[in-house]
């Protein structure tokens, strides 16, 4: 019986071709998942496509791109090139990217994109990079290029999602198809926001280090370019130390992206960085600032803030900062005088003094520094010594003459709210000798303007003491009575009538019943309650007495008077024409005066006040521009002789009248002027000029109340107009008058020559009693004497 032969190679076969089950299974699960794999790879790609197919014709245009406009600040200067203020959206410089140094370029192509001139707008390696990274670590890592960084901050939103990756990713393969590499980058450094408002890097630069772009150093660029990951995050301002932190790594990476050397690695590490200050003119200059904004905005409308206009003012930043600083001045100076009102508020301290700097910082941050008046908190009191603790942790002692101030916060009767005790928050002031005293925020204001009075251009504008606190405008929106600084409006309109400065009229005391006011009797008293009899008009002024001023406008009549004052810019409505007009109780705004006295200063012009002088668009390009007036007489609103005359009676005030502190601490004769205090001392008022410059100074409360019966204009606002102009005219030559034709000089005194010879009014109410002289202290204790004896 034959057997069958095995097939040749069947065991081999069997264990060889065909395997053992499991392999052969294994083999047919990597076949089907090869497969799916593939197919899987085909429907994503296919997706994918379509997506692209679907999305791309629904891209949007890029000429935000290729026309690029970014939003660009108003910027306000000094006529002396000093920045006073910013008004926008965003802060921004735009810089060309031929004036962008290479330093900040290679900072931020190390931060975000070392690769950005190799790809072509998608970095494919990145993208691998960064997903390999999220597969170790859950914390997720970016891979958007540049180019994918600017399609989304101009076209596309943050979320993350997929349909927003797809459309950034094909917008940045569009913009790099229409822009050059150079042109994306330059978009890019302009564009990014970097925080503090700030937009471009050139901005930053300004910001954070108060430098231009191309004076910084590669450790500052480093730390700038940090900020586009997280501005909040890696904001040195916010937080210094993961700021750092960054910078060095990027320090790192630039040092390995071969843009460094070794030594300039190892120095940027090593360079301390010091952050910008912010600068006093901007606090100086604020009221400025605003003023110039509002005006701006009025013809430009919400495009003031986008088109980077730079608009020019005439007001002299250094000019400013003294008059800023003098009227401050003033009103703390005034604020020491006044009783103490009690600590702003009450903390509880830890007894740790370990703990007692971290709990007086926190309880400070709702009471900052105001300028020179310091925040602190009293650690100790007692009527002979208060010691307290500055924000800065730094601990001062206050003694002797720096308690007089708080004196009554001090002593044991003070109510709860007004004692100075362990925790209350008060207000500390440096001498200028170093020691300390303490005093209280003023809640009195002021005002400072001044103008040329040749081309009514604005050289200083304080409108308050705290424009922080405040916005509102006190030397251009506040309507007060002037007070006695409106006499010389008086007394103009009187020279037309014949008076002159040698006429003699009579200081005596005044009655109007009921009958000649039109409401309630009224019997007006002199400042100081006494009355000289007949004066001199010239004199009169000088010391300001009230009954001449009265009796003079009498004469002319009050509705003569009303008429004449459209010659110095008043509306004749804001002064009713009734007798208390000769002591100004009508309303006018320090602005205003400053405009009339300039009628005097300039030979009778009447000049309307400039501020804006030019403005320009962000590329230099001339929008407009206010040229200076020349004076002709078209503008003419006062007799030259009428102004010639006046000056001449100002300038005896400032020489021996109520401002004779004036000429004698500027040492010089061509100063000119009028105190002015309003009835109960509600207003203090300078006002003054110079041929060059005129200068006005008011103070008083927003709510009209009393100063004190002993506060006065020359005593209150005097002194801050000496102390700007003591600055304005160094250098200045002295100005000599030249009389115009049509006065004549006769007795001391210029007067018209038609009112010479005792041709004008040579007299006015010397019949009028004056009343019984009462005795004073001395001579009652004489009297007592001669009864003695």
């Amino acid at each position: 019986m034959a057997h069958d032969e095995p097939e040749p190679h069947s065991k081999s076969a069997a264990s060889g071709g065909r395997g053992p089950a499991w392999l052969r299974a294994g083999a047919r699960w990597a076949a089907w998942a090869l497969g799916g794999l593939g197919a899987g790879a085909l429907v994503v790609l296919l997706l994918v496509g379509i997506s692209l197919a679907v999305a791309y014709p629904n891209l949007p245009e890029v000429s935000a791109l290729t026309d690029y406009r970014p939003k660009l600040p108003m910027r306000v200067f000094s006529a002396d090139g000093v920045q006073l203020g910013e008004f926008g959206e965003e802060r921004r410089h735009f810089t060309p990217i031929a004036d962008i140094p290479q330093v900040m370029k290679d900072a931020v192509l190390a931060a975000e994109d070392t690769r950005f001139y190799q790809h072509s707008g998608v970095d494919f390696k990145g993208v691998l990079r960064a997903a390999l990274e999220n597969l170790r670590d859950a914390r997720s890592q970016g891979a958007s290029t540049i180019t994918m960084q600017v399609a989304r901050n101009f076209y596309l939103s943050t979320e993350k999602t997929f349909t927003r990756k797809i459309y950034e990713i094909l917008l940045a393969l569009k913009i790099e198809s229409l822009l050059t590499k150079d042109q994306i980058l330059e978009l890019y450094m302009n564009q990014i926001f970097l925080g503090q408002r700030a937009n471009g890097f050139a901005a930053a630069a300004e910001i954070y280090f108060g430098k231009k772009l191309r004076d910084l150093t590669i450790a500052e660029s480093a730390m700038l370019a940090g900020l586009p990951k997280a501005p909040s995050a890696y904001n040195p301002v916010n937080n210094e130390k993961r700021a750092t932190a960054r910078q060095r790594y990027i320090i790192d990476r630039m040092f390995e992206a071969g843009f460094i050397t070794e030594g300039q690695h190892e120095q940027a590490l090593a360079e301390p960085l010091r952050y910008r200050i912010a600068s006093d003119a901007l606090a100086h200059s604020e009221f400025v600032a605003e003023a110039a904004r509002q005006l701006v905005y009025a013809q430009y409308g919400d495009e003031a803030y986008t088109r980077g206009l730079n608009v020019h003012v005439t007001v002299s930043a250094a000019e400013q900062a003294v008059a800023w600083r003098a009227l401050r001045r003033g009103l703390i100076d005034y604020e020491l005088r006044q009783v103490y009102r009690g600590p702003e508020a009450f903390v509880d301290l830890p007894a740790d003094a370990a703990k007692l700097d971290a709990r007086v910082a926190d309880a400070l941050a709702d009471y900052p520094d105001n300028g020179e008046l310091r925040a602190a908190v009293v650690l100790e009191a007692s009527p002979r010594k208060v010691v307290a603790m500055l924000g800065n942790g730094e601990s001062i002692t206050v003694t002797g003459e720096g308690l007089r101030p708080v004196t009554s916060g001090l002593a044991e009767r003070a109510g709860a709210t007004k004692r100075i005790r362990r925790g209350a928050v008060v207000r500390a002031l440096k001498g200028a000798r170093g020691a300390w005293s303490l005093s209280q925020l003023p809640e009195v204001q002021g005002a400072v303007v001044a103008l040329d009075p040749r081309t009514g251009a604005l050289r200083a504008l304080v409108g308050g003491f705290d424009f922080g606190k405040t916005k509102f405008n006190r030397a251009t929106q506040a309507w007060r009575q002037p007070g006695s600084s409106f006499k010389p409006f008086i007394y103009s309109a009187a020279l037309e009538a014949g008076f002159t400065p040698a006429t003699v009229v009579n200081d005596a005391p005044l009655f109007f019943d009921a009958a000649e006011t039109g409401s309630q009797p009224w019997e007006p008293k002199n400042y100081d309650n006494e009355f000289a009899g007949p004066l001199p008009l010239q004199t009169a002024l000088a010391r300001s007495k009230n009954m001449v001023s009265i009796r003079v406008l009498q004469y002319i009549t009050p509705y003569r008077a009303q008429q004449w004052l459209p010659a110095f810019g008043f509306a004749p409505e804001k002064h009713p024409p009734f007798l208390t007009m000769a002591l100004g109780a009508g309303s006018v705004t320090p602005l205003q005066m400053g405009v009339a006295y300039s009628v005097f200063a300039n030979g009778g012009y009447l000049v309307q006040p400039t501020l804006i002088q030019r403005i320009t668009d962000h590329k230099g390009k001339l929008l407009l521009e206010v040229k200076p007036p020349e004076l002709d007489e078209s503008m003419r609103s006062l007799p030259a002789r009428n102004a010639f005359v006046m000056t001449s009676l100002l300038q005896e005030v400032a020489r021996s009248g109520t401002a004779a502190r004036a000429s004698a601490t500027l040492k010089r004769p061509d100063i000119f002027g009028k105190t002015g205090t309003t009835n109960d001392s509600m207003d203090a008022w300078f006002a003054g000029f110079h041929p060059t410059l005129t200068a006005v100074v008011w103070i008083g409360h927003d709510s009209p109340k009393k100063l004190g019966s002993n506060e006065t204009g020359g005593g209150l606002a005097l002194p801050v107009w000496i102390e700007y102009m003591q600055y304005a005219l160094r250098g200045v030559p002295q100005a000599t008058l030249t009389p115009p034709p049509g006065v004549a000089g006769e007795g001391g005194y210029w007067m018209f020559e038609e009112f010479t010879g005792g041709r004008g009014v040579i007299s006015l109410g010397l019949d009028d009693p004056l009343p019984p002289k009462v005795p004073s202290t001395e001579e009652r204790s004489s009297i007592l004497d001669l009864f003695r004896r």
